[in-house]
C-alpha cells in the first residue's frame, strides 16, 4: 500500500517558513536588524530601491561571521543564540529561530558577505532561490552586508500581495523607527532611491531620539516615567493629555527592548489614560517594560511581536499604576507656547489639535460632536441676548490681587473676571489662562465621588431574581479567582455548579443597567487579558454622570468668593487639566501671541 504521508523537500519547507517570517519587505527588514543589533553592531545602513521590491540592502560593524559560520548560517534552525530547551526561557536577543536568512534566501536572491575582525578577509556567498550559486573570498571591512534582490520574483501569488512602492517603504520606515527608538546607542541610516529618509546618530538617551525620530517639538512636551516593581520596572516617555493623537499608531511598547504589539500592554496603556483623553484620541507613548526573562513567553508568534506573561494581570495593572502615577505629576502642565493651528497634526510631530468648532478633527464631523459640548447644553438658565446683560464680569481691585502665599497653581492665579458667566479669565504671570468652569467643576465632583465609593466600597443592590449566568471553562476559572475582587466592587457572584454561576447583588450606582452583559465582558476579558477594567469603566461613567449634572453650569454667574474656593479646590485633585471626558480645563495664550494678534510684534 502507497504511504500517504510524506516528507516534504527542503526547498519547499524554506519557503513555507519564508510564508510565516516574511511577509513583505519591512518583515526582511526587521528579521536583517535583529540579526545585526544581536550581532553587536554599533553602525548600521539600509538601503531600499523601489519600496524594498527591486533591493534590500543592509550593512552594519557587528561581529562578522567567518567561513564555516556564513554556511553554517543557512541552514534551517542554526543559531549562536540559543543550545538548549531552557535557554527559549531566558531569552537575551532579538532573534534566536535561525529562520531569517535561510527563509529570506528562498524567496530572492541573495548575496551575503561578512568578515570578523579577525580575519583579513571576508567571505561571499551569492544564492539564488535558496540556494549556493558562488562562493568566495571578498575584501570589505569588518561586520556583515546581506543584499537581498528580486524579493518574491518567483513566488508571483506572493508579490501581487504587495502594495505600492510608497506603502512598503512607509512599513520599512516604521520598523526602522521602532527599532531605532529601542537602541539610541546605535546610529541607524535608511536610504531610499539613494535619498536618506532617516539618519540618527548615537544619542545620550531616549529623549535625544525621540527628538530625532518623532520631533523636537513633541519630545519636550513628553513626560518621563519610571517606576519599579518586585518583579518588573517600566521607563520611558509618554505624553501629558493635552498632546494627543488620533490613532495608536505613536504608542510604542518594548518588552526587554523587543518591540511589541501585545494586547495586555496597549490595554494597560489606554487604560492608564481613561478619563484623560477624549474618546477616540491617543496619547503618544515610548515605554519599555523591563521583566526577567523567564517571566515572558516571546516565543508565541512567528514574528514576536506578541508575548505572554506568566502573570498578566500583574503587569496590567503594574503599568495601568505607573502611568497614572507619571501623568498625576504632570496633569495641570500647560505650557506657554504659541498654540497649534487647522491642520498642524499633520505638518508635524509635535503638534496638537485644538478642540474647537472652526478646527475639525482629524476623523471627521461625526468625532467632532463627539468631542465638543455646546455651552446650551450645561447651561443654568437660558442665556439672556448680549444687550440685556454684561457676558463680562470684573472682580474688585483689591480682591483681585489677593493670593494667598501658600497657594497652589490654580489658587495662586491673578483673577481677571468672568467671561460669558462660563469661562473664568486669570493672568499666570505674563500669560492669559481661559478655565471653562463646566469642565473644572466637573472634574473636582469626579474625583471627590471616586474617592469617596474607593475608600467606603461599593454599596450593593440585591437583586430580586438572581439571573444564572453560564460561562467557558476558561471563563468560569479566571471568575473564581476574581470573586474576591468583584466583590469589593458591588458584585455578588456565587458557584452555580459547573461553569455556572448566581448573579446575587450588583453595584447599587449600577442598578438598572445590563449588569447582567458587563459581567460576561469582564469574564471574556479576565480569559483574555487576565485582567479586567470594564467594571472601573462603568462606574466611571456612572460618576462622570453624577458629577457632570450636579456641578456648576455654563452660563451661572459665580461669585468672587465661588471662583476662589472652585480654583482652590483644582489645587486639590488629580488631573485637574481635563474634566473626565477628556476634554481640556484650561487654555492658556502667551502674551507674545497676544500682542502678534494685534500687530504689535
Amino acid at each position: 500500500m502507497t504511504s500517504q504521508i510524506k516528507i516534504l523537500p527542503e526547498n519547499l519547507c524554506n519557503k513555507i517558513a519564508a510564508g510565516e517570517v516574511v511577509e513583505r519587505p519591512a518583515s526582511v527588514v526587521k528579521e536583517l536588524l535583529e540579526n545585526s543589533i544581536d550581532a553587536g553592531a554599533r553602525d548600521i545602513t539600509i538601503e531600499i530601491e523601489k519600496g524594498g521590491k527591486k533591493l534590500i540592502r543592509l550593512v552594519d560593524d557587528g561581529c562578522g561571521m567567518d567561513r564555516d559560520d556564513i554556511f553554517l548560517c543557512l541552514e534551517r534552525h542554526a543559531t549562536s543564540k540559543i543550545s538548549s530547551a531552557d535557554d527559549l526561557f531566558k531569552l537575551q536577543t532579538l532573534g534566536f529561530r535561525g529562520e531569517a536568512l535561510p527563509s529570506i534566501a528562498a524567496v530572492s536572491r541573495m548575496v551575503l558577505r561578512s568578515r570578523p575582525p579577525q580575519c583579513e578577509a571576508g567571505m561571499e556567498l551569492l544564492l539564488d532561490g535558496g540556494e549556493v550559486k558562488r562562493a568566495d573570498v571578498c575584501g570589505m571591512a569588518p561586520g556583515t552586508s546581506v543584499e537581498v534582490r528580486d524579493l518574491f520574483s518567483r513566488l508571483p501569488a506572493r508579490r501581487k500581495f504587495l502594495r505600492r512602492d510608497e506603502t512598503e517603504l512607509a512599513h520599512i520606515g516604521e520598523v526602522v523607527t521602532r527599532t531605532a527608538l529601542a537602541h539610541p546607542d546605535i546610529q541607524f541610516r535608511l536610504l531610499h532611491n539613494g535619498r536618506a529618509l532617516i539618519d540618527v546618530r548615537r544619542a545620550e538617551g531616549l529623549r535625544a531620539r525621540v527628538a530625532n525620530l518623532l520631533g523636537r517639538h513633541l519630545a519636550s512636551d513628553l513626560v518621563e516615567i519610571d517606576a519599579a516593581g518586585p518583579d518588573c520596572r517600566i521607563h520611558g516617555l509618554i505624553s501629558p493629555p493635552q498632546t494627543n493623537r488620533a490613532t495608536s499608531g505613536t504608542i510604542y511598547t518594548f518588552v526587554n527592548g523587543r518591540y511589541i504589539r501585545d494586547r495586555v500592554v496597549q490595554h494597560a496603556v489606554l487604560d492608564g489614560y481613561r478619563t484623560l483623553l477624549p474618546k477616540g484620541r491617543y496619547p503618544v507613548v515610548v515605554l519599555f517594560l523591563e521583566l526577567d526573562p523567564e517571566l515572558v513567553d516571546v516565543n508565541v508568534h512567528p514574528t514576536k511581536h506578541e508575548v505572554r506573561f506568566r502573570q498578566q494581570s500583574q503587569v496590567h495593572d503594574f503599568i495601568v499604576a505607573g502611568l497614572a502615577d507619571a501623568l498625576r505629576e504632570s496633569s495641570w502642565v500647560s505650557p506657554a507656547d504659541p498654540g497649534p493651528t487647522p491642520g498642524a497634526e499633520a505638518s508635524g510631530p509635535g503638534a496638537v489639535l485644538p478642540m474647537s468648532e472652526k478646527t475639525p478633527s482629524p476623523s471627521g464631523t461625526d468625532r467632532q460632536a463627539e468631542i465638543r459640548e455646546s455651552l446650551q447644553r450645561y447651561a443654568r438658565t437660558p442665556s439672556p441676548s448680549p444687550d440685556s446683560r454684561p457676558v463680562f464680569a470684573m472682580p474688585s481691585a483689591p480682591a483681585a490681587e489677593t493670593v494667598e502665599e501658600d497657594a497652589g497653581f490654580f489658587s495662586g492665579l491673578r483673577l481677571i473676571g468672568q467671561y460669558h458667566n462660563s469661562y473664568l479669565l486669570c493672568q499666570d504671570g505674563p500669560d492669559l489662562l481661559l478655565i471653562d468652569q463646566h469642565a473644572a467643576h466637573e472634574r473636582v465632583g469626579f474625583e471627590r465621588l471616586r474617592a469617596q465609593w474607593r475608600q467606603g466600597g461599593i454599596e450593593r443592590q440585591s437583586l430580586l431574581f438572581p439571573p444564572v449566568l453560564e460561562f467557558s471553562h476558561l471563563e468560569q476559572c479566571r471568575l473564581q479567582e476574581n470573586l474576591e475582587k468583584l466583590g469589593r466592587l458591588g458584585f455578588e457572584l456565587e458557584p452555580f455548579g459547573g461553569n455556572a454561576f448566581v448573579l446575587k447583588a450588583v453595584p447599587q450606582l449600577l442598578s438598572g443597567s445590563d449588569a447582567e452583559q458587563l459581567v460576561r465582558d469582564v469574564a471574556a476579558e479576565l480569559a483574555g487579558l487576565g485582567s479586567s477594567s470594564l467594571i472601573e469603566e462603568a462606574l466611571d461613567k456612572v460618576l462622570i454622570l453624577m458629577a457632570c449634572h450636579r456641578m456648576v453650569r455654563a452660563n451661572q454667574a459665580l461669585t468672587e468668593a465661588q471662583i476662589r474656593a472652585l480654583l482652590k479646590d483644582l489645587d486639590s485633585i488629580d488631573f485637574s487639566a481635563q474634566c473626565p471626558h477628556g476634554r481640556p480645563v484650561m487654555h492658556r495664550l502667551s502674551l507674545a501671541e497676544v500682542e502678534k494678534f494685534f500687530h504689535r510684534i
